[in-house]
Formats: C-alpha cells, structure tokens, sequence
C-alpha cells in the first residue's frame, strides 16, 4: 500500500510541476520576440505584437538629462531588418522576472546591448502583455539604456 501511494503522490507532483503556467507562457513571448529580432524576421515579431504596441526608451540625451523617446513599431522592424551583415548584433537577456493578474502579465528583463562582440549599452526591457484568447501579446515595451553602471 505504501509503494502505491508514494507513485500515486509521485505522479501526482510529476503532472502538477509538468504543467506550463501563463508566467511560462508569457515569457515565452517575450523569447519569441527576442528570437526574431535576432533572426531580423520581421513577420515573427508582428505575431507576439499587438498592431497599436507602444514602444519607449528611457535615456540621457546630449546634456544629460533624462528623456523618455516613443518609437513606432514600424520604424523599430525597418532598423533592424536593415541591419547588415557586417554588423553583428545581440541582445543578452540576464534575466527574468515574470507577473501576471489575469489577462495581464509584466516581463522585468535586464540585459546587456553588443555590438560586433562589443559590449555597447545595458538596461532592462519592461515588457506588458495582454492574454487574448489563448495567447499572450506585448501590448507596451519600455526600456532603459546606459553605458555605465553595468554588471559585467
């Protein structure tokens, strides 16, 4: 009888840490996102983007004052498809932090900008979503860009 309660409870723990939560699903979309803007696939990273996304970047401008810049999406997917291929370009991810109230989730990533091998910038993306239906979208990106106080 122990024997068939330890594999009743075993299998029972097995099924439940099996199981993908919508924190997984959403920063799953926030991988995608990422895979395409790597792969410069611009019809891969409308799928996981709402069409009326907000994009915003927090930085220091020529003086040194802090501004909040808003991009179009449009203009974000022409930049990097256009990048050649001369310029090698990633965007490490160092880690995750995931939130979700129902149909809205909030991805915290830091990361760390190179260029051609070349450590560029640093921040964190900010990343809202939305669930409709069965599937998670960003919805709001924002970010913040520095060169100096980074963990290397």
């Amino acid at each position: 009888m122990k024997k068939i309660s330890f594999w009743i409870v075993f299998l029972f723990f097995l099924n439940a840490f099996a199981q993908e939560t919508e924190g997984d699903k959403a920063k799953q979309t926030v991988l995608d996102f990422f895979e395409a803007f790597h792969a410069q696939d611009s019809i891969k990273m409308k799928k996981v983007v709402s069409p009326k996304v907000i994009l915003q970047s927090i930085g220091k401008n020529r003086t040194g004052e802090i501004m909040v810049k808003t991009e179009k999406f449009h203009d974000l997917i022409t930049s990097i498809v256009n990048v050649p291929d001369t310029l090698q370009f990633e965007e490490k991810l160092l880690s995750f932090r995931v939130n979700v109230d129902g149909a809205m989730a909030n991805v915290w990533v830091p990361y760390e900008f190179w260029l051609n091998n070349t450590f560029h910038h640093c921040g964190v993306n900010s990343f809202q979503l939305l669930k409709k239906k069965d599937r998670w979208e960003i919805i709001y990106l924002i970010d913040t860009r520095r060169k100096n106080e980074c963990k290397k």
